[in-house]
């Protein structure tokens, strides 16, 4: 289990990406999820942190769109996912080195660009339209004047 962490390709990494189990840090606590009694003596919780600044697997650019992507998850260059849902500490180790890589892979892909469109002739004329109506029901529901 003490191995590399696989990052599948994907938009922004084609071949994907391997993150040196060496450059990982786990810390491992007791679990408030389910076990009963087992859950007071057994260290389940997982901490996964990977310091992104001293990550030598990602390019600089990688690097920096890691960074800016992920900014509201870091605590400095720190990225952590905690995984406490299996009772199992292997199964949460797993489950939070899946979870660092569909991070690492999302924060990698590019930004999609929107395009900038505009409304054709008939859409416009349809939201004149359902303005008008609507205008025209409220019209209807004032009193009455008293010319």
């Amino acid at each position: 289990m003490d191995g590399d962490v696989r990052v599948p390709s994907g938009p922004g990494i084609p071949t994907g990406l391997v993150i040196p189990a060496a450059e990982l840090t786990e810390q491992f606590s007791r679990s408030s999820g389910p076990g009963g009694q087992h859950v007071n003596t057994a260290d389940s919780r997982v901490q996964l942190s990977l310091d992104l600044a001293v990550a030598s697997f990602l390019t600089e650019a990688q690097r920096e769109r890691v960074l800016s992507r992920s900014a509201p998850r870091l605590s400095g260059t720190v990225i952590t996912v905690t995984s406490e849902k299996h009772r199992s500490q292997l199964k949460n180790r797993q489950e939070a080195r899946m979870r660092l890589a569909q991070l690492l892979r999302e924060a990698l892909a590019p930004p999609v660009h929107r395009r900038a469109t505009k409304p054709s002739k008939n859409s416009r004329r349809r939201r004149v339209r359902g303005e008008q109506r609507r205008s025209e029901i409220k019209r209807n529901r004032r009193r009455p004047r008293l010319d």
